[in-house]
């Protein structure tokens, strides 16, 4: 079983304009609303594969009820932490002239401390043990950074796998911590090795530093639209993104994480899982505005990949 967590969940809505003009009216296309937030993605995405998940987020006010009503059309399995703040929302717009993406992220409300605890203790209430938890996406206010490294505490209590993908002090607590997975990108790395800079050539021993002070058992690097490094304790390999047209960067590493933790739940080996998260993460962005991708599009891009 794959559970998901996020902390931070939002409605993510977005449209499309010709060209953004100050200080004028600007007539949009239709408006696209999805369910969003690191895990809730991650859960999305596992489903478009055909598998299954559990979420966990808190959810409060009316764009928590509708972020609900859209799970449950997706049949997404959830539970969700009823709290006193209202969920908050996203907004991105695309300019149709230039496909620049213009994406304005608003801060998650302020949750309490027994919100935040019922937020946990959702993992421990569950009655099958999962194989793995993927926590993505920033913390709110309120939210201390060592939420992450609790996490890890209760997830390797439980016998669970953790897979981590945040940012800043909350991940260097994490890692600190310990976990089985996580997915940086450079400007992440840098942080978890005290470093401003890394160039591609540094990504190997960056990564290593980490993982042998057993902070991590994988690391998987995004590396953009180059694809993604897998580094392991023994292994270092580049999995290699196909070139496609891109519309939208918009949910791609969630994306890239949920074909890693599917195929891993169905024990197939860490290289492949990588490659088809690498494959998930690629086809996210062949799609415009907030939506993820298509299995057809996925599955495709994996066969490419094998061969490479």
């Amino acid at each position: 079983m794959i559970v998901t967590l996020t902390m931070n969940p939002a409605l993510d809505k977005s449209t499309s304009i010709e060209r953004l003009i100050p200080e004028k009216k600007m007539r949009c296309a239709s408006l696209q609303t999805d369910a969003g937030g690191g895990g809730i993605n991650i859960s999305k995405a596992i489903k478009e594969i055909g598998g299954e998940s559990i979420a966990i987020f808190p959810s409060g006010g009316p764009n928590g009820g509708l972020l609900q009503q859209l799970l449950d059309d997706s049949r997404i399995r959830y539970k969700a932490v009823p709290v006193q703040a209202a969920t908050r929302e996203s907004f991105m717009v695309t300019e149709q002239n230039t496909n620049a993406q213009f994406r304005f992220i608003m801060p998650g409300q302020k949750l309490n401390e027994d919100e935040i605890e019922r937020c946990i203790t959702e993992i421990y209430a569950l009655d099958e043990t999962p194989s793995f938890v993927a926590a993505s996406g920033s913390l709110p206010e309120g939210v201390a950074d060592d939420f992450f490294a609790r996490l890890s505490l209760l997830v390797k209590e439980k016998g669970s796998k953790l897979i981590i993908d945040t940012s800043g002090p909350a991940l260097i607590k994490a890692v600190e911590e310990g976990v089985f997975m996580v997915k940086p990108n450079l400007t992440e790395l840098c942080t978890l090795v005290n470093k401003k800079y890394l160039d591609f050539s540094e990504i190997e021993d960056a990564a290593r530093e980490v993982i042998n002070k057993g902070k991590c058992e994988v690391m998987v690097v995004s590396i953009g639209p180059k694809g993604a490094m897998l580094v392991t304790k023994d292994e270092l390999i580049k999995v290699n993104a196909p070139s496609v047209k891109k519309l939208s960067t918009s949910g791609a590493g969630d994306s890239m994480i949920a074909g890693i933790v599917y195929m891993l739940n169905q024990n197939e080996s860490m290289l492949d899982a990588v490659r088809f998260g690498v494959a998930c993460g690629t086809a996210a962005t062949m799609n415009s505005g907030t939506r993820l991708f298509e299995k057809e599009q996925a599955l495709k891009l994996y066969e490419w990949i094998k061969k490479q």
